[in-house]
């Protein structure tokens, strides 16, 4: 805020509860989207969940041409002080939150698989073909010291009747990701959802 890290004086070593990701989606559903209906937001949590270790939180709504910041909770140390309410431009906020959500610059490889794979199943008509609902398509970085494998991508959805599934992809960083992803859509494509389910 204001160039500091608002963040970081509030929950010191808290980790941020979003990640790229979760800006691909309409502009709506957005974690930061400010509509007329206030919002609870989690900001950060200890990598665990909030109800156990605590986590900071925002209230966040528009009025009129302003996007308000307030009812602020830190439920991991009560003792830090918290901002009062913060005030925004809502055409300049909104038009941060599309800039944020079009930086691609910080992607990973497994990342731009992802992002590109989610546009190509939505494209495809895949969902309507089998009825299937596409809950998501996500990146999965391992440690690259641990043995658990190369980086994937997850896509997940929920079938007619209730069953779910998935596919799980894996990246190869000597391939090109346009490579990639066309493989993996055609892989998609091609198979039985029910196939996958779980």
């Amino acid at each position: 805020m204001d160039g500091g890290d608002l963040l970081a004086g509030l929950h010191p070593g808290g980790l941020s509860s979003f990640s790229h990701r979760d800006f691909l989606g309409p502009a709506r559903d957005r974690p930061f989207a400010a509509t007329g209906r206030p919002r609870r937001i989690e900001l950060s949590d200890n990598d665990c969940v909030p109800a156990c270790c605590g986590g900071v939180f925002v209230t966040v709504r528009r009025q009129d041409d302003r996007v308000v910041w307030s009812s602020w909770e830190n439920t991991h140390d009560s003792r830090a002080p918290l901002p009062g309410a913060l005030h925004f431009d809502a055409a300049r906020y909104d038009g941060e939150l599309a800039r944020a959500a079009a930086d691609h610059t910080w992607e990973r490889t497994v990342d731009t698989t992802a992002r590109l794979l989610l546009r190509a199943i939505e494209d495809s008509g895949w969902s309507e073909r089998w009825g299937c609902v596409l809950e998501g398509v996500a990146p999965v970085q391992y440690d690259p010291l641990d043995s658990a494998g190369p980086p994937t991508v997850e896509v997940d959805f929920r079938l007619p009747g209730g069953g779910r599934g998935s596919y799980e992809l894996p990246v190869a960083p000597h391939i090109s990701v346009e490579e990639q992803v066309r493989a993996f859509t055609e892989r998609v494509m091609a198979g039985d959802p029910h196939e996958a389910a779980c």
